[in-house]
């Protein structure tokens, strides 16, 4: 009910065949404006890396980035898959390193309380898939059609179609983007890498590549670097002998991750999100105060955490780094210090300390 005279202007990230139709049913003889900028910020705002290694070291390596605190600030982890999402959760669990899960099968107003708490700093890591993102579209931001559209939605559960972590949520202030999988198509790393390094902040983005996965940061690099031949996205030369002490514990850690532990973690926590999104839903409108105490990070198995497992000892700590006290924990410490000393420690952010790199 549009009226006979009116201004519109249709904005879109991607021109696909359902906004082609909009536009020829809302606008008039339009103006096609396209903006031929970078896709990404400048380099000197964005830095990023890749770490090759195998697909079973991921764990390992994502473990000792955040448990020496190699990641500081808010974080994003982006994985293909929802059970990966979970498989990722109940590890890290294990290290008692909190996370929130975020995927399409999530109610829509525990999706959105979670990126409301993530903006204000009430959580620092989001575990997040966006793999029904782009299922209709390919690279060029078209549509698939006939076969290959029909062999996706074989693939595909049943999942929220507004759904897409990579693009359309307004995360704020995110330090670091990680690619635990790396994504399939350009469009979905440059949408990923894209929730960092907003407006004038820096931030930086690491993707742990397998081999199987080297084809696809290829393509992405070819479509990102352009004419030059300087590698945008550079190798990070991560010294796994250093962080060999920790093997053993993140393997003893991902054995105790069972299929079926996913499958119940997962349906507990939908589980649990939709009685607090259905039966909560009138009792936070009349208590708002009492939402903010609803939390989305708590552990799904906190029966099968070590306490020992919390802390990292001495001999475990990589040669470079045993100078830096601060994360050798030899019994649980408690933070100390006022409010605002607690309030310096909770803003310290930006970015990445690299073991090393090389150029």
């Amino acid at each position: 009910h549009l009226p006979k005279i009116y201004q519109a202007f249709l904005m879109s990230a991607t021109l696909s065949e359902d906004v082609q139709a909009l536009k020829k049913l809302i606008l008039h003889n339009p103006v096609t404006l396209k903006l031929e900028e970078s896709q990404l910020p400048e380099s000197d705002r964005l830095t990023q890396y890749h770490i090759m290694c195998e697909e079973g070291d991921k764990f390992l390596i994502i473990y000792t980035l955040l448990k020496l605190r190699l990641v500081r600030g808010k974080t994003i982890l982006f994985v293909n898959s929802i059970d990966r999402c979970y498989r990722l959760k109940l590890f890290l669990e294990q290290f008692s390193v909190p996370a929130c899960v975020l995927n399409s099968e999530l109610p829509v107003s525990s999706r959105c309380h979670i990126v409301n708490q993530f903006n204000q700093g009430l959580y620092n890591l989001v575990i997040a898939t966006d793999e029904s993102a782009l299922d209709a579209e390919d690279s060029g931001g078209k549509e698939k059609t006939g076969k290959a559209k029909k062999k996706a939605k074989r693939f595909k559960k049943k999942k929220d179609k507004e759904y897409g972590v990579s693009r359309g949520i307004d995360f704020q202030f995110v330090s670091n983007v990680i690619n635990f999988d790396f994504p399939t198509q350009v469009d979905s790393y440059i949408h990923r890498v894209g929730r960092t390094a907003r407006g004038d902040s820096q931030g930086t983005a690491l993707s742990l590549i397998s081999a199987q996965e080297l084809p696809l940061l290829q393509q992405a690099e070819t479509a990102l670097s352009g004419d030059t031949n300087d590698p945008v996205i550079k190798p990070y030369r991560f010294k796994m002998e250093e962080i060999e002490g920790f093997r053993y514990r993140a393997k003893d850690a991902l054995r105790s991750v069972t299929k079926t532990n996913v499958r119940e973690a997962r349906l507990k926590e939908i589980r649990s999100e939709i009685l607090n999104s259905e039966k909560l839903k009138s009792y936070f409108e009349d208590n708002p105060r009492d939402l903010q105490v609803l939390r989305h990070d708590k552990a799904l198995a906190a029966s099968k955490v070590k306490p020992h497992m919390k802390n990292v000892p001495e001999y475990l700590m990589p040669p470079s780094m045993k100078s830096n006290s601060s994360v050798i924990t030899k019994r649980p410490q408690q933070f100390q210090g006022g409010r605002r000393e607690q309030k310096r420690h909770k803003v310290q952010l930006f970015s990445f300390i690299h073991l090393s790199y090389q150029q």
